[in-house]
């Protein structure tokens, strides 16, 4: 045995034990750096690029009172706050937001801290659950703030993980003072439709800034809308929208650019014209984000049975983004009243869509003996017509109509995604105008509209339906007139 190898083997654990004791010492001091916000010059944690230009000048606030969790000291932490430190310092430099701001995060307490690593010793996130000192307890339908009491409210991308966010920018609204600053952070308003939605969720506010931000974090790549609002000093809107002032916009100009052609020619056979039609059609959200609303509505406008259209074609195959949809059944017709009474997510409208709170007298013109078949194909007793001074051949009933323009107006706003199918027997050519002289007309964002007109007849070749008196010349001029007014209008059989 080797004399030497006891001496050997002590140096060697005496080396392993002094590398343990300075790989401890190394950790404790690295944790410590971090506990303390400041460095001995008195600079930040960290220096964007981006914002070289700010950092010298900026007065950097240790906060001796904001705990150091575990978490915290994770290099996924550490780069969220870098990062949205990094977009919130061109605020400070821009004077939205300073050092003696009453600031509120809605995104997570990463933001909270990287707004006091910056200086802004007041600033707090919100969360369900309360965590002193960055976090106070609060949801997106009541911030734990006065009206009109805070400065800054950086929502990062709480409206695009909010369910509601129609309340949670209602509430960020809210508690902003007059000519506070509201940054969101998304990933849509990419198009001006969805752009002009989150606008119409801040009716007291207007956009000043907007900017696209690189989103590279956590090895997400992507790319981010800021957008920067105002609080006006002297609101004048209640939050509803002016419809009767209402104009084409560039987010719907944008949407009719793209939508499918009218069809120029009158179709001889329109019974499958419908079915190849369909394939053209260019839905709304297949064209633009619809997420930023606060509620999702169909109107189906002489909806006759459940699945006629409701059933078979709205809750199967329109493209909801996910959103659920409150559904307004409208039909006059009490062959079909029934069977709504066990739908649920469907009010049923008994009456007549009108140009006025009226009684009307209806002609129902079906084949007799042929009931029971013509509800099972969703036409109940016969199509329902408004009754004329001349003679009717057919069953005379008086139903109970409304003012159908006014009741929209009543139950939506813009805030709202409405889509509208609107099958009324030519009774169109008396509604639609309607909605234009009252502005209802630009709180339907998506129409599905069948206009009836003197078309060939199925049975009787060479000869036209003598139901209706308009030409498909009118239908056209009407279907024309609502997409140069910015309603997104598909041509329905």
């Amino acid at each position: 045995m080797d004399p030497s190898s006891p001496p050997r083997r002590c140096s060697l654990l005496r080396r392993l034990l002094l590398l343990a004791v300075a790989v401890l010492a190394l950790r404790l001091l690295y944790g410590a750096f971090l506990a303390v916000s400041a460095g001995p010059a008195g600079w930040p944690l960290y220096r964007p690029a981006a914002t070289t230009a700010t950092t010298a000048t900026r007065t950097h606030v240790v906060q001796a009172d904001v705990p150091s969790p575990e978490a915290w000291r994770t290099r996924r932490w550490r780069r969220a706050v870098e990062y949205h430190a990094a977009v919130i310092a061109p605020h400070l430099a821009a004077g939205a937001l300073s050092p003696a701001s009453r600031a509120v995060c809605l995104g997570g307490a990463q933001e909270a801290l990287a707004m006091r690593e910056l200086g802004v010793a007041k600033a707090v996130a919100v969360a369900r659950k309360r965590a002193p000192p960055l976090v106070v307890a609060g949801d997106d339908r009541r911030l734990p703030f006065d009206a009109s009491s805070v400065d800054f409210v950086f929502a990062g991308r709480a409206l695009d993980a909010a369910k509601r966010p129609a309340d949670l920018a209602a509430e960020a609204a809210r508690i902003l003072k007059p000519e506070g600053h509201l940054v969101v952070l998304t990933s849509s308003a990419a198009d001006a439709y969805s752009l002009r939605s989150i606008q119409a969720l801040l009716p007291s506010l207007r956009l000043v800034r907007s900017r696209e931000i690189d989103a590279t974090q956590d090895g997400d790549s992507s790319t981010l809308r800021e957008l920067v609002f105002q609080k006006n000093p002297h609101p004048t809107g209640t939050g509803t929208s002016s419809v009767n002032n209402c104009s084409v916009g560039d987010h719907r100009r944008q949407l009719l650019a793209h939508a499918e052609p009218l069809i120029q020619e009158e179709p001889l056979k329109p019974w499958l014209t419908l079915k190849r039609n369909i394939k053209n059609v260019k839905y709304l959200p297949a064209l633009a984000d619809i997420s930023f609303k606060r509620r999702y509505v169909y109107v189906d406008v002489g909806s006759r049975s459940y699945g006629s259209s409701i059933g078979s074609w709205f809750r199967k195959q329109y493209p909801k983004q996910n959103h659920t949809f409150q559904v307004f059944a409208i039909e006059a017709d009490p062959a079909f009243h029934s069977e709504y009474a066990a739908k649920k997510g469907v009010t049923l409208l008994p009456y007549a869509a009108w140009v006025k709170n009226e009684t009307l007298r209806f002609e129902i013109s079906g084949d007799p003996g042929k009931e029971v078949e013509a509800k099972a194909n969703g036409r109940g007793m016969g199509r329902i017509h408004p009754a004329t001074g001349k003679k009717m051949s057919g069953e005379v009933r008086s139903v109970p109509a409304f003012d159908f323009a006014e009741w929209l107006k009543q139950t939506v706003t813009e805030q709202d995604y409405v889509v509208m199918k609107m099958d009324v027997e030519g009774t169109e050519f008396d509604l639609i105008p309607r909605l234009f002289d009252t502005g209802a007309i630009c709180l339907v964002d998506e129409l599905f509209l069948e206009c009836h007109y003197n078309r060939w007849q199925k049975c009787c070749p060479g000869e036209r339906s003598p139901k209706y008196e308009n030409t498909y010349e009118e239908c056209l001029d009407l279907f024309s007139s609502l997409r140069e007014s910015g309603v997104l209008v598909h041509q329905w059989w």
